[in-house]
């Protein structure tokens, strides 16, 4: 035996021992097989993956959404002069910020939380008490957790509120508009949405908004009108006559990019509202899209008939109007009503601009118009176009009756009252208090030097500054003696 384990076969021998002992010892483990899995199992198994592929759906929409921020951002500053361009970006950056905290602490329970027709009134600072379904039993529909349907409402509420920033652009204090961002976010715009989206009084007359033309769009809309209208016009904007001028952007390339970014970020807004990855996704997107094309072409050709060129901010503003169109019904309208609609919205916005800006409200993007106009519009169109099947009702056009348009031209009507009424309040109350239009010297020089004490252009301002001062010297040197003295003359910039 001593001989055997000697030398090489000796290790071999030794090392077929060990192996024979492993397989020995895990031979009951390989004997023994997992059970078969049961339909019950299947069923969990699917339920679970079907929760996580829609919260990932939910998460994924609502970045979307979130980057419509950036596309508000870059219209605004787009379509208004450089020398303000900063604080566009600032306003923007703290409607979302503020919002956030707003939308958490109260927001989101007025939205949601169980309460009476008129607010929710409980899950203050997103306090469940372990119970979603009880805290927030009107968004019990949805399966994803509690967190992901906060950021997604969350999104939403910060698109309302930043939709008022463009129409009090270039002339409204920064620490008072803060105040306006507060109070939208925490306040006016939840109770809107619990009227309709959380089992409101609205709700309960059968008004439907799918995506929110009139939850988010027409609250922004409404407000900002009452903010273009306590502010009063910028310096400039109209004539001894009475007649409004012109006060072009200073980057329109700009301005389109933030409307594509904003095209782009309306399939999570209006898709994502489905809250679940199923089939109906697909739909949306589509009605979505050909609104949007539809609008576009319809304010351009609308624009060139009123004003004999094919206006590139009107056109902008046409894709922006058919997609505030389709939002109420993306959902339950057929992929052609959804061109119609989008383009009758096109259509209408060019008017309305023109319209808003011949009785003294000046609003330098248009939020008005698109907004809260084509808001309304999308609002009640549905009531026309609502396809049969859908979770709307049926339409006027398939025969459906008026039961659904009366619905919603209640809840339109309603709105406007609430948003532009809670607005006119809020913002004489701080023109009461703390002031909330800049000084005119600061509306001159520009809100980016008078709030911030920063150009978002040095370099151009440098330069602008520089040129003008060479052709005033070059001016004054060729109709005086070379004694005499220059006097300054004051730069506005751009």
């Amino acid at each position: 035996m001593l001989k055997l384990l000697r030398g090489k076969r000796g290790l071999l021998v030794l090392a077929l021992a060990a192996i024979g002992c492993l397989v020995f010892s895990w031979a009951p483990a390989f004997a023994q097989q997992p059970d078969a899995p049961t339909l019950e199992s299947l069923a969990a198994a699917t339920a679970e993956n079907k929760v996580l592929l829609d919260t990932m759906w939910v998460i994924i929409a609502a970045v979307l959404v979130f980057f419509m921020q950036a596309g508000f951002a870059n219209l605004e500053a787009g379509l208004t002069r450089a020398k303000n361009a900063n604080n566009i970006m600032m306003k923007n950056l703290m409607d979302f910020s503020i919002g956030t905290i707003a939308f958490w602490v109260v927001g989101f329970a007025l939205m949601f939380g169980v309460g009476n027709a008129f607010m929710g009134l409980t899950g203050f600072f997103l306090n469940d008490h372990g119970a979603v379904d009880t805290t927030f039993e009107s968004l019990a529909w949805t399966s994803v957790p509690l967190p992901a349907k906060f950021i997604f409402q969350l999104v939403f509420a910060a698109t309302a509120a930043t939709i008022v920033s463009g129409a009090m652009a270039e002339r409204t204090k920064f620490k008072s508009y803060l105040i306006y961002s507060v109070v939208i976010s925490a306040f006016i715009y939840p109770l809107v949405g619990h009227w309709i989206w959380g089992g409101g009084w609205l709700a309960s007359l059968g008004m439907w908004d799918f995506a929110g033309s009139t939850v988010v769009h027409s609250t922004g809309g409404w407000v900002a009108l009452a903010g273009a209208v306590v502010l009063g016009p910028r310096l400039g904007k109209y004539g001894a006559d009475g007649k409004p001028r012109p006060i072009p952007g200073h980057n329109l390339p700009m301005a389109a990019l933030g409307v594509f970014i904003l095209w782009l970020g309306w399939f999570g807004f209006n898709a994502g509202s489905t809250m679940a990855a199923d089939l109906s996704i697909a739909h949306i997107a589509a009605t979505t899209n050909i609104a949007a094309a539809g609008g576009a072409i319809a304010a351009m050709i609308t624009a060139w008939m009123i004003f004999g060129k094919p206006d590139v901010s009107m056109a902008l503003n046409g894709a922006l109007a058919g997609l505030v169109t389709i939002t109420a019904g993306c959902a339950f309208v057929e992929i052609w009503a959804a061109g119609v609609m989008g383009s009758i919205g096109g259509v209408l916005v060019v008017i309305a601009v023109v319209s808003i800006e011949r009785v003294k409200i000046d609003d330098p993007v248009g939020a008005i118009s698109v907004h809260g106009v084509c808001g309304a519009l999308g609002t009640l169109l549905l009531g026309v176009f609502a396809m049969p099947g859908s979770d709307a009702g049926v339409g006027l056009i398939y025969g459906g009756g008026t039961t659904l348009l009366v619905a919603q031209a209640i809840g339109v009507v309603a709105v406007f009252a609430w948003a532009a009424g809670t607005g006119f309040v809020l913002f004489y109350a701080i023109k009461f208090v703390m002031g909330l239009r800049v000084t005119e010297r600061e509306e001159i020089e520009g809100l980016d030097v008078g709030e911030h004490g920063s150009s978002a252009y040095p370099d151009f301002g440098e330069a602008l500054g520089a040129a003008s001062a060479v052709a005033s010297a070059s001016a004054a040197s060729e109709a005086a003696p070379v004694t005499a003295s220059a006097k300054p003359i004051a730069e506005a910039g751009p």
